[in-house]
């Protein structure tokens, strides 16, 4: 799967992946109503509403970029009828031809890591039938727990020809609570950067690993150095728009290729009519100012690496 997520990105010239990261404050006023129209004040609207949303976004915005990133937290606060949408948002994106990354950073003891594995990336069988789950192409994984947590998501991965990128440094404010600290005179990020650079020898696709990496976009430097410790894993970077990364802090990331590096963008993307600058597309031309928030985007990744 990281073989095609390449060809995407190459195809597209957009190193970008779009978070579809659903909230009720993003969700355009008329699609709640006639959800709620239909099936009254209920998570069963809500998640109606989140599925129609996202449809929108997808239809306009397929064929300017290689991947989506579902956020599950964002469906799960809905309980199953969020849980529903996101499924269905996960199914339609692939007939769409995306790459699926689920942003559900699991992690635990290895039986229940083998478990998150196998329903997000992997299958069952039952009776003589094999079954999927959610089926997502790749997953984000916390690798908190070791290597008792990771392993056997590559182990799915390598079964289902499928992918993770693992946490290394977070974009978010107190990442460096736990993440900068020195451990043997080392920050701990670097550390885990090493163990993601071991962990992507056991899966390499053609050119790059399997076996990826969440770098936040707000930490240019810190991106600099784990581009070089892990030289053949994906880089996945959150903290663009939204967050304050710009493009010409994203340079570090990509590696002298061009490639080597996925940008994450979410508010930015799928509530971009919120934004003055998109103003003029107005609540029923959401998906619009999306598609136009793409390109800038895209312009402006560009601009930087060229």
């Amino acid at each position: 799967m990281i073989n095609k997520l390449i060809e995407g990105i190459k195809k597209t010239e957009a190193p970008i992946v779009v978070g579809l990261d659903p909230t009720l404050n993003l969700i355009p006023d008329h699609l709640t109503r006639k959800a709620v129209a239909d099936m009254g004040e209920s998570l069963e609207a809500v998640g109606e509403a989140i599925w129609q949303y996202n449809k929108g976004l997808v239809d306009a915005i397929y064929d300017l970029i290689p991947a989506v990133k579902p956020q599950i937290a964002m469906y799960e606060q809905f309980g199953i009828p969020g849980m529903i949408a996101y499924d269905k948002t996960v199914k339609y994106c692939k007939e769409k031809g995306l790459v699926v990354i689920g942003d559900i950073k699991r992690g635990d003891i290895g039986s229940t890591s083998t478990a998150y594995a196998i329903g997000h990336l992997g299958s069952v069988r039952v009776g003589n039938t094999v079954l999927k789950g959610f089926d997502e192409d790749f997953a984000t994984v916390n690798p908190y727990l070791g290597s008792d947590g990771v392993k056997p998501f590559i182990d799915v991965c390598k079964e289902e020809n499928k992918g993770i990128f693992v946490l290394v440094k977070t974009s978010n404010p107190s990442s460096g609570e736990f993440q900068d600290r020195n451990v043997d005179g080392r920050p701990l990020y670097e550390i885990v950067g090493e163990k993601v650079a071991e962990w992507a020898e056991l899966h390499m696709g053609e050119e790059y690993s399997y076996v990826g990496a969440v770098v936040g976009a707000t930490y240019p430097e810190m991106g600099r150095i784990l581009r070089d410790i892990m030289p053949k894993s994906y880089i996945l970077v959150p903290g663009y728009g939204a967050q304050g990364g710009k493009g010409k802090d994203l340079v570090h990331f990509f590696n002298k290729d061009g490639l080597g590096a996925i940008v994450n963008s979410s508010r930015g993307i799928i509530g971009a009519y919120k934004q003055e600058k998109y103003s003029s597309f107005g609540e029923e031309g959401y998906a619009l100012a999306a598609r136009r928030a793409v390109l800038d985007m895209k312009e402006d990744i560009a601009s930087a690496l060229n």
